[in-house]
C-alpha cells in the first residue's frame, strides 16, 4: 500500500490518503495503527504531496555500506555508529535543500529510511517488522567539510532542509534486495543495493530499539553507497529506490 502525507486546497492540515494509481483516498487521523476508512477521494495532481512523516527524531545509521566506509577513508565499524537528525530537517518531494553559509562542500546520500509503526522497545530482530510501518526514500545531506573539521557528526547533518523524504511511504516491501541510487541534473552519481548494507534494515531497528525507544512515525536512515559527492546551487538531485520511487529536490542558496 502506498501512502501519502498531502496538502489539500481549502483544508487548513495536512492529510494522509491511500494511493492509487492518479487518485489519492483521503483518511482521517494517521495511518498507524490501522488506516480508517476513506472519506473522500481526489486525483493526485490536485494536491500537493509533502514529507511522508514529520518524526520526533531521524536516526541515521553511518558506515553501512563497506564500499560507502571505503570512500571515506575507513571501514565498517565493529558496532552500528548512529547519530540523529533533528525533524527541522525534513523537506519533501520538489522542497528545497538550501545550501547554508558555513560550508562550501555539502554532499548528497541516497539512503533506504524506515518508517516506524508502533512504540518499539526491545525489539528483536524477528519481531522487527511488527513494528516497521513502511520504507521511503530519503537524502542525509551532509556539510562534508563540517563533518570532517568538527570531529563529530551533528552539525554536519543537522542545517534545516537536509533531510528530504518521500515521495511516499511502502508498506508492502521487503527491504532486502531494492536498487538504490542517487542522479545530479540527471547523471548517476551512487548505484548500490540494499543487498549490500552491512547491517540490514530489521537489524537495525532491532540494534536501535534496544537503546532507546522509537515512537510511530520516527524513521531510521539505513546508510548510504558510494559514489556521495558535492552539490550546488542550481543542482537538481533525485535519489531512486526500486518499489518506492523517486525522491527528487532542487538546491538552492539564500
Amino acid at each position: 500500500m502506498r501512502i501519502a502525507r498531502v496538502s489539500v486546497p481549502g483544508v487548513e492540515f495536512p492529510v494522509y490518503g491511500v494511493i492509487t494509481g492518479d487518485k489519492i483516498e483521503l483518511i482521517t487521523g494517521l495511518p498507524w495503527p490501522d488506516i480508517s476508512d476513506p472519506v473522500a477521494a481526489l486525483n493526485l495532481a490536485d494536491v500537493k504531496i509533502l514529507a511522508p512523516v514529520i518524526p520526533s527524531k531521524v536516526v541515521c545509521v553511518g558506515k553501512n555500506y563497506a564500499d560507502h566506509a571505503k570512500e571515506m577513508g575507513g571501514e565498517v565499524p565493529s558496532e552500528p555508529v548512529i547519530f540523529i537528525k533533528p525533524n527541522t530537517t525534513v523537506i519533501g518531494e520538489g522542497d528545497y535543500i538550501v545550501l547554508p553559509p558555513q560550508s562550501v562542500n555539502v554532499h548528497h546520500e541516497a539512503e533506504l529510511a524506515i518508517v516506524i509503526g508502533a512504540l518499539a522497545k526491545n525489539v528483536e530482530v524477528d519481531r522487527a517488522d511488527e513494528v516497521i510501518f513502511g520504507y521511503t526514500c530519503a537524502n542525509d545531506v551532509t556539510a562534508r567539510d563540517l563533518q570532517n573539521s568538527d570531529g563529530q557528526w551533528t552539525r554536519s547533518k543537522s542545517f534545516d532542509t537536509f533531510c528530504p523524504l518521500g515521495p511516499w511511504i511502502e508498506t508492502d516491501l521487503d527491504p532486502q534486495d531494492l536498487a538504490i541510487s542517487c542522479s545530479v541534473n540527471g547523471e548517476l552519481r551512487q548505484n548500490g543495493n540494499t543487498n549490500d548494507l552491512v547491517r540490514s534494515a530489521r537489524e537495525m531497528v532491532s540494534w536501535i530499539s534496544h537503546m532507546m525507544t522509537l515512537l510511530p512515525g520516527d524513521v531510521i536512515l539505513t546508510g548510504t553507497p558510494a559514489g556521495v559527492s558535492q552539490i550546488v546551487n542550481g543542482d537538481s538531485v533525485t535519489v531512486t529506490i526500486a518499489d518506492i520511487g523517486t525522491l527528487t529536490n532542487p538546491v538552492i542558496v539564500r
